[in-house]
């Protein structure tokens, strides 16, 4: 039996992708002037990181999302008269939406594709940005940030598996960082913008990655190795060809990623017993860890609260000083994308948390040394500019590390046996870390603000730990020889 007549043996009974790839990548495979003759197009890193720029608009969407609650809240609470538990409440909907995305994002992305995937996930978004817009009380903002959740949570999962399947692998860990690096312009961008715009104005503006994204998906070709997985061979090569440059011989990258497939498909279903054996528990334990262990650090409660935080340290322009954590946050996750590829995942994720865990100490002794002097006074002033700059240090070792590269190890190191199910564990366990710490931190900041960083402070001392001790480097390896170190 041939390669391709096993495959489809065992695929026999999956559907073709949702947003097909077309035949006009098969005819460019073999004639490369179909696409025109600028030599643009023939150079794979400009073919991939064009790819990776139209889902990027994803990601966007995600950071603007998490950025949306930290201008918007004094003028949302005042216009439709929320308490501070129900402003907690709408700012902690969209991880539980996310959670419900996140359980279905995997089971999607490897029924219909990842293109398909990220189309179901953009739709909801739009019409969550529209319920919230059109608000008159708690109830259509409610509903708004609980659907713009649901598709974030794909995206959240979607996103860094199709860049990492996608990417050469001299390439992977600065693309994969470019996810992380979008959020983070989502975010300043809802930041900046909600300094003039009304949250309603706002929360228009934030359809606009998704209108945009939906039509940039029928341009870009489907995951190389999601189509092989399927058994549609002929879309497999032409699909990697038009990633790579028509000019590339890909032999040898498309005979490793059959081997790959081939060893998954004689039993498609897998089991809860196969969880036990090493190749599949370490990667999902390392997975979970790293992404339930970001959240755990309290970033999230600090981009989303970040204007009551300057506000609390004495800063008289916290809106500003927000957007400058913003941009400082897009500076510093654009030198991990540059870094990842050059230092490696481990050594950044070591000096992040590191660095994380000095900088929230330095928080937390300012806000607790401060409720030892007069308002009035020299020391309180200096304090409270301690504080704020612990807490930008922060957001740059933050995103120097462990904003980043949790998302790209977990696409690099699940099994693809497992990765749809594996994915949307790690991704669930992701939000609902995300969804206790921005529903509890507006509570905890306002019981201690001291004894809040100091709990984050542990966080980070343990994650260290988890780093050494744990998670491997993936740097310079293709997909198929990670998941041969785990055997």
């Amino acid at each position: 039996m041939s390669f391709r007549d096993e495959v489809e043996d065992g695929r026999g009974d999956l559907r073709k992708p949702f947003l097909h790839t077309g035949s006009w990548y098969r005819m460019g495979s073999r004639q490369s002037s179909i696409m025109g003759s600028s030599q643009v197009i023939r150079d794979s890193s400009v073919s991939v990181l064009a790819c990776v720029l139209i889902v990027a608009l994803g990601p966007i969407q995600f950071g603007f999302t998490s950025g949306y609650s930290s201008p918007t809240q004094s003028a949302l609470t005042k216009d439709l008269d929320l308490t501070v538990s129900q402003f907690s409440l709408f700012g902690s909907l969209s991880n539980v939406g996310a959670m419900v995305g996140a359980i279905a994002s995997g089971q999607i992305a490897e029924y219909i594709g990842r293109k398909g995937s990220l189309m179901i996930a953009a739709i909801p978004n739009i019409i969550g940005w529209l319920a919230i817009s059109f608000a008159r009380d708690f109830s259509f903002l409610y509903m708004g940030r609980l659907l713009e959740g649901f598709g974030v949570g794909i995206i959240s999962y979607t996103v860094p598996v199709y860049i990492a399947e996608i990417a050469p692998q001299n390439l992977r860990g600065g693309l994969g960082s470019v996810n992380q690096l979008s959020v983070t312009i989502g975010i300043m961008l809802a930041y900046l913008l909600g300094l003039f715009c009304s949250w309603r104005v706002l929360a228009v503006l934030g359809i606009l990655p998704c209108l945009i994204l939906i039509p940039g998906l029928f341009f870009i070709p489907e995951s190389p190795r999601w189509l092989a997985k399927m058994g549609m061979m002929d879309d497999f090569e032409a699909s990697l060809q038009v990633l790579r440059g028509f000019d590339t011989d890909i032999t040898l990258e498309v005979n490793e990623i059959k081997r790959s497939v081939a060893s998954t498909t004689r039993r498609t279903a897998i089991r809860f017993a196969d969880l036990k054996l090493r190749r599949y528990w370490l990667p999902l334990m390392i997975g979970i860890g790293l992404l339930v262990l970001q959240q755990l650090a309290g970033t999230n409660g600090v981009i989303f609260y970040s204007t009551t935080i300057f506000e609390s340290a004495g800063i008289s322009s916290s809106n500003a000083a927000t957007v400058g954590v913003g941009a400082i946050q897009v500076i510093a996750t654009g030198v991990s994308t540059w870094l990842v590829d050059r230092t490696g995942r481990r050594i950044l994720l070591i000096v992040s948390s590191s660095g994380m865990a000095l900088s929230l100490l330095v928080v937390a002794i300012s806000f607790f040394l401060k409720g030892f002097v007069a308002e009035d006074s020299l020391l309180y002033g200096i304090f409270g500019i301690t504080s704020v700059v612990g807490v930008v240090c922060m957001i740059v070792a933050f995103s120097l590390g462990m904003g980043p590269i949790p998302w790209l190890i977990m696409s690099e190191i699940l099994p693809p046996k497992i990765k749809g199910l594996a994915g949307s564990v790690a991704t669930l366990a992701n939000w609902f870390s995300s969804w206790l710490i921005t529903m509890t931190a507006p509570l905890l900041l306002a019981w201690s603000s001291g004894g809040t960083f100091s709990l984050y402070t542990v966080v980070c001392i343990f994650t260290v730990a988890f780093v050494a001790i744990w998670v491997p480097e993936t740097k310079g390896k293709t997909l198929e020889e990670i998941q041969h170190s785990f055997r």
